[in-house]
């Protein structure tokens, strides 16, 4: 399996979403009549969208407003909501901080200290907004937030990192044990980041609820230029829906996966969900709405990192209000805006009813997709996300 890259090594070939095209279906159906929920943890939403835990894109009012159209969005704790009363003076020093100040910036904003007040009344103000909570930490401080995050009424807890595994070696400090974190929190558990089908088994017999899959394909992460990690999300998607399929099979236990980060348009989104994507997690594309904090910028979580960051800020612009992006009208041709219209419109081509018979569609490797026939798009530079 594999192929050749030099004496004694191979490697195996991995897909990402410009690689691959989507067959379309003998049966087509309307696209108002299919089912797009999903369900995570015995609780069903009307929309398989999550917005991504960063500070650009999620606040305690935006994830109110997510819930309110029937998605979910995770408020990370290690942030600036959480470190400061007054968030708004921060998020104006970030967006007008100069492209080759922002990086140094932004890690002196995050050195302030996380407060534990201020988890409780952030999670207070969604809960008071009528909104799902969820809530997320990397795994050094996944103990202790949980408890917190749990005792305010969160609903969910989510703990992600560059790379999260069952087992972690260290001898400076002692590794959160997942399978024990899991015992004793009494809302779901989420882990995030993985994208092979071992690791995958390994959280799933720890007992956690859903896994994000995705290792450095966010448009503000940089860890696969600064590590060379990453797996492309076609290829980390299959692999892990594989993982879950198989742990159903053996265990009755369904585990739904995240496809997390890499997604810009509605076709990204659809490709997504026919590798086998129970939800997508986004960022950017969220960052770009109205009610994002990040006032058209949005920066990687792993930006502030005092000693190896591996996200920076980027600007992404407004492209018009949340429902706007997320259920139209477009009034651009580059497949950004209306993401549940485009997967609406995906599943009735593809002729699928639901989301687990989207996951069946028959897929093609395809590099030549997004050019055949294009040249005049492509000379004019249309029909791209822009």
């Amino acid at each position: 399996m594999g192929m050749w890259v030099g004496r004694g090594r191979k490697a195996r070939a991995a897909y990402g979403f410009d690689d691959i095209a989507l067959v379309p279906g003998a049966l087509t159906i309307n696209p108002s009549e299919v089912d797009i929920s999903w369900e995570l943890c015995g609780h069903r939403f009307p929309i398989p969208v999550i917005a991504a835990a960063m500070d650009g894109v999620v606040s305690p009012s935006f994830a109110i407003e997510m819930g309110r159209v029937g998605g979910l969005a995770v408020l990370n704790l290690e942030g600036i909501f959480s470190r400061y009363e007054n968030p708004d003076a921060v998020l104006d020093h970030i967006t007008s901080a100069s492209l080759e100040e922002a990086t140094k910036i932004i890690q002196g904003i995050y050195s302030e200290p996380i407060k534990e007040e201020l988890i409780h009344k952030r999670i207070s103000e969604i809960k008071k907004g009528g909104g799902p909570v969820l809530v997320s930490s990397i795994p050094q401080r996944a103990e202790r937030f949980a408890k917190i995050a749990e005792e305010a009424g969160a609903d969910f807890f989510v703990v992600q990192s560059t790379v999260t595994t069952a087992r972690h070696v260290a001898s400076e400090y002692t590794p959160v044990d997942l399978r024990k974190l899991k015992k004793h929190l009494s809302i779901p558990l989420i882990i995030g980041n993985v994208v092979t089908y071992e690791a995958c088994l390994e959280l799933m017999d720890c007992g956690v609820d859903a896994l994000l899959i995705g290792v450095g394909p966010g448009a503000a992460c940089t860890s696969r230029e600064v590590l060379g990690l990453g797996v492309p999300q076609v290829t980390a998607t299959a692999d892990s829906a594989a993982a879950r399929d198989f742990y159903y099979k053996r265990t009755g236990r369904y585990v739904p996966i995240i496809t997390d980060g890499g997604m810009t348009t509605g076709g990204d989104i659809c490709k997504a969900f026919a590798s086998g994507a129970d939800a997508v997690m986004i960022g950017s594309a969220f960052a770009r709405a109205k009610e994002a904090p990040g006032r058209g910028y949005h920066w990687g979580m792993a930006t502030p990192h005092s000693n190896l960051p591996r996200g920076t800020r980027i600007r992404v612009g407004i492209a018009g209000p949340l429902e706007q992006i997320l259920f139209g009208p477009a009034f651009t041709e580059d497949g950004t805006l209306n993401l549940v219209g485009a997967i609406r419109t995906c599943m009735g081509s593809v002729g699928a009813m639901n989301i687990k018979e989207l996951q069946q569609t028959e897929l093609i490797i395809a590099p030549s997709i997004k050019t055949e026939g294009k040249v005049f798009q492509r000379a004019q530079k249309l029909g791209t996300p822009r």
